[in-house]
């Protein structure tokens, strides 16, 4: 797995076991974009004071299918998964600061809480789809 400073490169082959557990911020991006190289020192310097959360890059271009999967629409976008739960996608170059505050709700969320909401919300659908 290639690494970019501290941050991983993330490919349709290695996601699965990336996002599987612990923290995960995926940033979306493409090499012809403006924004995204604005984003990117902003990126590295959050995995650098961050080491026990997993920072990955996706290229857009190189994984069209991991774009396509989470219906990528607008980039630089900003993914976070903790223990394989997708729970925030942000689109745009997200300043410093937010990057952190998001970091830090992320870390402070009580993962048994979210996957009881989640189990809630599937069984309300089924029942809606009954």
């Amino acid at each position: 797995m290639a690494t970019q400073g501290t941050t991983l490169e993330i490919t349709e082959s290695n996601f699965p076991d990336t996002v599987k557990e612990g923290i995960v911020l995926l940033d979306f991006w493409a090499a012809w974009c403006g924004p995204c190289r604005a984003f990117a020192p902003t990126f590295e310097a959050a995995a650098a004071k961050h080491p026990d959360i997993k920072f990955g890059k996706i290229d857009t271009e190189a994984q069209q299918a991991l774009a396509q999967a989470f219906q990528i629409r607008s980039i630089p976008t900003l993914m976070v998964f903790r223990d394989n739960i997708l729970l925030a996608q942000e689109a745009g170059a997200l300043p410093p600061s937010a990057l952190e505050e998001m970091i830090t709700k992320v870390r402070e969320l009580d993962m048994d809480e979210v996957r009881t909401q989640i189990a809630a919300e599937k069984k309300e659908a089924e029942a809606a789809d009954a």
